[in-house]
């Protein structure tokens, strides 16, 4: 009898074929696309942005600001900034189906366009940046015309 309870205490200790405690017990291995330090929701920083849609990536949303902005003809072309994600990305507003933007960063460059009539709001990919000041946006229309922010 008494060797019956050693070998179950052993069992029970070692967690014996109970795939809860040996789950329980291995520690996650994190993700190469999961950052900790990252809000809920976020799925990127800095240079794993470049050439990301900034809403798929939750960049945008509260975490977003206008940083500069200027205007061509009646379109208006900005850059949008992220603190959080380290990132830029440029957009235009009414405008017109075939207008472009361009948000350039040193030498990364992204650009959107309107392809639909009907359309007037464009988005270029995202840019990695250290602030927004690094970032400098473009429209070309066109209609003709072209103008980028300061």
């Amino acid at each position: 009898m008494g060797v019956l309870v050693v070998i179950a205490g052993a069992f029970y200790l070692t967690g014996g074929g109970d795939d809860e405690a040996k789950g329980g017990a291995k520690s996650p291995t994190p993700s190469a696309s999961t950052n900790p330090d990252l809000p809920p929701g976020v799925k990127c920083s800095g240079d794993s942005c470049t050439g990301k849609d900034a809403e798929n990536m939750g960049c945008s949303g509260d975490l977003v600001t206008t940083a500069q902005t200027a205007t061509v003809g009646t379109t208006v072309v900005e850059v949008r900034y992220s603190e959080t994600c380290k990132a830029a990305w440029g957009r235009i507003t009414q405008a017109a189906q075939g207008d472009e933007v361009q948000i350039s960063a040193g030498k990364a460059k992204q650009t959107g366009s309107i392809t639909a009539a009907g359309d007037n709001i464009a988005y270029t990919p995202m840019v990695a940046v250290k602030n927004a000041a690094d970032a400098k946006a473009c429209a070309t229309l066109a209609a003709g015309g072209q103008g980028c922010t300061e």
